[in-house]
């Protein structure tokens, strides 16, 4: 019997990361771009326009909020492209809890250093991108080996930012090279989940999941020979009352 194909929800952060910035330049569409701008941007350094302002509550929330929103579908699709590749490696190296922390703090810390450095608004998930590529590279290091395919992902990513980066005043390079100093501090501090404690759970759950008929079978035939008048003991003074009577 061939068993069906199933679609898995395998990286949930990385993936519900993916949809929202999809459903945010969607909708920004729709509000003739007036969304992004407002919520979805990190201000800039303070007392330049659009400049941090700390009595606001919403700039609070658009230091970590900023890395949702994106210029254009090109933008997005490009950050998309190395966050599908690298985000589900990572979750099952490091955990979804982990990673999902990994993404706030990146996100804070870039937005933190643009309203201290930048004069202009920041948006993009560039910084989590960069974050991920280190992140990636520095797991390889338990091995000894840097792969060369790493060290051309990296040099691409820079020359892309370093040539886009003056073209648009929302794209800061230095806070998403930040990002990358992020994913080197995740790497050296942040211990991965264990082979023995991963093999383990997904031993138990497998286990559970695909009991056969015949283990069923065998598991009630135990329990009911268990419960059989064959097995059940007598006490010594039922012995001795069987052995010295004689039935006829």
């Amino acid at each position: 019997m061939k068993k069906k194909l199933k679609i898995t929800y395998n990286a949930p952060v990385t993936l519900t990361f993916a949809i929202l910035c999809a459903l945010i330049l969607f909708m920004n569409y729709f509000l003739h771009g007036t969304l992004i701008p407002a919520v979805f941007t990190a201000p800039g350094r303070i007392g330049s326009e659009g400049g941090f302002n700390y009595k606001s509550a919403l700039d609070y929330i658009r230091l970590f909020s900023h890395v949702l929103g994106h210029t254009d579908w090109n933008h997005l699709l490009g950050n998309l492209s190395f966050i599908l590749l690298l985000g589900p490696l990572m979750e099952e190296r490091y955990g979804s809890k982990m990673v999902s922390l990994m993404f706030v703090v990146t996100a804070f810390v870039t937005g933190v250093i643009n309203v201290c450095l930048i004069p202009h608004l920041l948006l993009g998930a560039s910084g989590i991108v960069f974050m991920l590529i280190i992140l990636a590279s520095i797991v390889t290091l338990d091995k000894n080996v840097i792969p060369l395919s790493f060290i051309f992902v990296v040099a691409i990513f820079l020359g892309r930012e370093l040539i886009n980066g003056p073209k648009s005043e929302n794209i800061a390079t230095i806070a998403h090279i930040a990002g990358g100093l992020c994913g080197s501090m995740f790497g050296f501090m942040v211990a991965p989940k264990t082979k023995k404690t991963a093999k383990k759970e997904e031993k138990t759950n497998q286990e559970q999941k695909n009991e056969s008929f015949w283990e069923r079978r065998r598991r009630m035939l135990n329990e009911n020979d268990n419960n059989s008048p064959r097995f059940k003991n007598t006490s010594k003074e039922d012995d001795s009352t069987v052995v010295g009577t004689l039935e006829i």
